[in-house]
């Protein structure tokens, strides 16, 4: 790929755009899989800062937990919380709603690409979405007997 090194703002933007597609995908766990991985090697490498702990916006079975706040490049995240970190970072109470990070203007693929490139991983030839023919084959185009808007006749 590149030679050059991704700056921590590259790599935010492309987190920013895969976390949004993630949040609407039919089957999101790649994509939050390649937010994980890039988010601790981001850590590991003193690229992104732990701010402090959120009570989470959506409850799990109806109890309320805290999400942890990562800032890298400008651009701010959520990640589940260890037991360490409410042992090491201030709890900031309610996520502060009037905050937006700013909107990058980056494809999905082009984004996938650049953390990719980060993480040194392969991006897989396998396609999205596989569909499977059943057995039965489709009744699609199959005569009915009649109109589709007409019901049959009572015969006396």
């Amino acid at each position: 790929m590149k030679d050059n090194p991704l700056t921590n703002r590259d790599i935010a933007e492309s987190l920013f755009i895969v976390n949004r597609h993630a949040k609407t995908a039919p089957e999101p766990k790649h994509l939050y899989d390649i937010k994980k991985h890039t988010i601790d090697k981001l850590l590991k490498e003193n690229r992104a800062k732990k701010v402090g702990l959120h009570f989470s916006d959506h409850p799990k079975f109806s109890q309320q937990h805290s999400t942890l706040l990562i800032e890298i490049g400008g651009y701010y995240f959520h990640v589940p919380a260890s037991k360490q970190d409410f042992k090491q970072v201030k709890h900031l109470g309610k996520v502060d709603q009037s905050y937006r990070n700013p909107k990058p203007k980056k494809s999905l693929s082009r984004a996938k690409r650049t953390l990719y490139q980060y993480l040194n991983w392969q991006p897989s030839k396998k396609p999205a979405y596989s569909f499977q023919a059943t057995s039965h084959g489709s009744f699609l185009g199959q005569p009915t007997g009649g109109p589709w808007n007409q019901r049959q006749r009572r015969r006396p």
